[in-house]
């Protein structure tokens, strides 16, 4: 039967293919009309191991997997079954392996999946210079009726410049692979996907970071590797030359929150990324930022923890840390973005904002977003940067710390002159002079709270979808934006009266904006992807709350899916 929404996964062990061939597929629908999101699994192996490309095409925007997938097809199944708890298959699922590389994992022929072999090996072995992933490639665009012209122009996107032959081979493989196809029962097909307005861009979460935060005006970014946060340091090493930026790799996380403030200070606007182990090294800069009230964005690409925990997978445990982790009194802007598209938005508010409050902005993504990949509507026009407060002219007398009614005091930049001014990690008092008397520190302490708390953060603050009138609401942040989002408008085109209050802004909390948001609410579900319930906990903190609030906190790594939210809320009446 045809649908507007497949789902595909492509497994293999690593140096297979999988991801090359899934970054196709995806560039193809994309070429032929489609939307897609794309995600990569992998074991913690540098390299070797598993690897699996899964991905979903549809007719509309698209933010997570569905509860099953259509299609598997396994280049090879060397560990594959590693996979098993990651995909969902049923009796209507095609799942296709070469049978000259391993056999079926024990955990998915117990499936209901219908199985039939597919010699990939073989098949492309008789196509000089053939690879397997390129045959499983053409199978698996015959299966959905991708357009040929389509899939050959993604092709030559990465091919043409290794030359014709390279070209020739793969694009042969292609053709034996649709042709094989033809012998496999179907009923795969994605229905029209109609006209296509305008080229759409083929991004990840972590590049679309790195893309918003070059449009905030940051200028310089220092940083060191770590996953899953590498691919937004990767992609600014390239594109900061070409608008007047540095990218520097420092040699840990230490020197790079230094570097960024360093450059702060100087008046760049500045930003470095990185994961839970990195961001926990981070924390005593960022009280130096705080202190000296100096702007700069850390973006937080969480991964499973605790230590080192699962790098290759997501979670979203680096909430608390985020949130709480700065010793002291240390009031600083935490936000969350909700989709690969609002990665972009997200990170460019932040710096901005940065910018404006003079004070750390930290950027909480995941896993889950940063290393999918998705087909999207090209990004609209960027608004105009905004600016850092800076003297034109320094006063005599200049206090960098002065307590004002605007509440954020004009920031002299080195050279200007009657600008100087100590900054660093000592309490202070007006003009920025090292002090231990009580009446400073409490009027700096006071001064570095109300600036962020009493700015006006606008509607941006949150996304709030669905019944205004309705008595039930699921509140949810980040990665779980998507699947809960699909829940709930399946959900309400069934009947059921049910709102979604999702918050970008995290930290300072915005108790008159929930309370507005939570009106007529009396059953709130909290929907997360933690082990302790960190957002619930956090909502309960700082939030007034319906009497009925039940928690579904699920850790990584495995994502949640529509059905588990379809689920909790039809389990939940309203005499239970």
């Amino acid at each position: 039967m045809n649908s507007d929404s497949k789902s595909i996964a492509l497994l293999g062990s690593g140096g297979s293919g999988v991801m090359t061939a899934g970054h196709l597929l995806l560039d193809a629908a994309g070429r032929d009309g489609w939307y897609g999101w794309m995600t990569r699994s992998t074991g913690p192996q540098i390299r070797g191991g598993e690897a699996a490309a899964m991905l979903r095409l549809s007719s509309r925007p698209v933010a997570c997997h569905r509860d099953r997938f259509d299609l598997v097809l396994a280049i090879d199944w060397h560990n594959a079954e590693r996979f098993s708890a990651e995909l969902p298959m049923d009796q209507d699922t095609l799942c296709l392996g070469d049978p000259e590389a391993g056999e079926v994992p024990e955990a998915l022929s117990r499936s209901a999946a219908r199985f039939h072999d597919l010699p990939l090996k073989s098949l492309a072995g008789e196509i000089a210079g053939g690879r397997a992933n390129m045959v499983a490639l053409g199978a698996v665009a015959e299966l959905l009726g991708i357009a040929r012209p389509a899939l050959k122009a993604a092709l030559g996107g990465i091919l043409a410049k290794k030359g014709e032959a390279a070209l020739a081979s793969g694009e042969a493989c292609l053709e034996t692979g649709m042709a094989a196809a033809a012998d496999l029962p179907n009923g795969l097909h994605l229905s029209s996907a109609g006209e296509k307005t305008a080229p759409r861009w083929s991004i990840t979460g972590n590049e679309a970071c790195g893309f918003g935060a070059l449009r905030g005006g940051v200028r310089f970014v220092a940083g060191y590797p770590i996953t899953p946060a590498s691919e937004t340091l990767e992609w600014l090493a390239k594109a900061l030359p070409k608008v007047g930026g540095q990218l520097v790799q420092a040699e840990d996380e230490l020197a790079s929150i230094t570097q960024i403030i360093g450059a702060s200070y100087g008046g760049v606007p500045a930003f470095t990324a990185t994961s839970g182990p990195g961001f926990a090294l981070m924390t005593e800069g960022l009280g130096l930022a705080v202190a000296s009230e100096t702007p700069v964005v850390v973006l937080n690409v969480m991964r499973g923890g605790p230590s080192t925990g699962i790098p290759t997978k997501s979670e979203q445990s680096d909430l608390n840390i985020v949130l709480y982790g700065l010793h002291g009194d240390a009031p600083h802007v935490v936000m969350a973005p909700q989709s690969i598209d609002d990665c972009l938005n997200t990170t460019e508010w932040a710096v901005g904002t940065a910018e404006t409050l003079q004070t750390p902005v930290i950027v909480l993504s995941d896993q889950a977003l940063g290393q999918a990949r998705a087909v999207i509507e090209r990004p609209g026009e960027s608004p105009a940067a905004a600016e850092r407060r800076v003297p034109r002219e320094v006063p005599e007398g200049y206090r960098r710390y002065a307590l004002d009614e605007l509440g954020v005091s004009p920031m002299a930049l080195p050279g200007m002159a009657g600008g100087q001014y100590t900054a660093e990690g000592l309490e202070h008092g007006p003009s920025g002079t090292p002090s231990s008397l009580a009446e400073d520190h409490h009027a700096q302490l006071d001064k570095r709270r109300d600036k962020i708390e009493r700015h006006d953060y606008g509607d941006r603050w949150a996304t709030t979808e669905g019944d205004a009138n309705a008595d039930i609401a699921v509140i949810t942040w980040g990665s779980c934006c998507g699947p809960v989002r699909e829940a709930l408008a399946g959900l309400r085109d069934e009947g059921m009266a049910v709102r979604l209050i999702a918050p970008r802004l995290l930290a300072p909390a915005q108790p008159e904006r929930m309370a507005a948001a939570l009106k007529n609410v009396e059953r709130l579900l909290v929907v997360e992807q933690t082990h302790g319930a960190q957002f619930y906990r956090y909502l309960r903190a700082h939030y007034d709350l319906p009497g009925s609030v039940r928690s579904l906190s699920m850790p990584g790594p495995l994502p949640i899916r529509p059905g588990d939210l379809r689920r909790a809320l039809l389990d939940w009446s309203p005499s239970s």
